[in-house]
């Protein structure tokens, strides 16, 4: 074999191994960019299945159990039952404590705390008080309107999602929701601008069930004081 022959088949050899190195690569880049975009689709359709969960619905109820962490000190837990009617109207009916209730008439939020025997009253758009936002589930949501820097990661049969707050104006900064399959938020946890951590579990959600609008007008309790200004958790 002649000189330029061997030239020749060194030449194709170097050039096969480059392919080959080239389209090692490609298939690794490939690969590793798969479940990237896999993730996103699965985070998108998540998002959707929420929005139109909750959008279509012009009432909801729901059991639940809230925790609040404030400076590091967790508050004894209380339970109770909410109802929501679009738009914006939300009824907290708290059993633990008993009688405690916290409503919203679309227009201004008050709280009545049985042991002080008081209610405190502000406008609903004013409001810091972290269940105020609540009311997003039976609004226009838009998670990619009010949020970002999503992330996905699975947990049991369900997915959680957490996002970060487009306006640091708002009294949180940051949620995380535990979703189902079904799209049904489970577990909704709101990280306040404070450092506070609200959180709750959801139980028997029921869509659309029969309210009767009276519940969301407030009635003052007989000998309770009614105090305007910032409502607290």
């Amino acid at each position: 074999m002649g000189a330029s022959a061997r030239n020749l088949n060194l030449h194709i050899l170097h050039a096969l191994s480059v392919k080959r190195y080239v389209t090692c690569i490609a298939l690794w880049v490939s690969l590793a960019v798969l479940p990237l975009q896999a993730a996103n689709a699965d985070l998108n359709v998540l998002l959707k299945g929420i929005e139109q969960r909750y959008n279509h619905a012009k009432t909801l109820q729901v059991q639940y159990n809230e925790t609040y962490t404030v400076q590091g000190q967790a508050r004894k837990s209380e339970t109770g039952t909410l109802t929501l009617r679009k738009p914006g109207r939300m009824r907290w009916d708290y059993s633990a404590p008993a009688g405690k209730l916290f409503l919203s008439d679309g227009k201004d939020v008050y709280l009545y705390t049985p042991e002080s025997h008081r209610v405190e009253k502000e406008p609903l758009k004013a409001s810091e008080d972290m269940r105020a936002p609540m009311a997003f589930l039976l609004g226009k949501l838009d998670f990619s309107k009010e949020f970002r820097n999503f992330e996905l990661k699975p947990e049991g049969t369900g997915y959680v999602v957490t996002a970060k707050a487009k306006s640091d104006k708002l009294p949180y900064e940051k949620v995380e929701m535990l979703v189902t399959p079904e799209y049904e938020i489970r577990r909704l946890v709101v990280n306040g601008q404070d450092g506070s951590i609200l959180t709750f579990l959801f139980d028997q959600e029921k869509l659309n069930p029969t309210v009767n609008d009276a519940q969301f007008k407030f009635q003052l309790p007989a000998g309770a004081q009614l105090v305007s200004g910032e409502v607290t958790q």
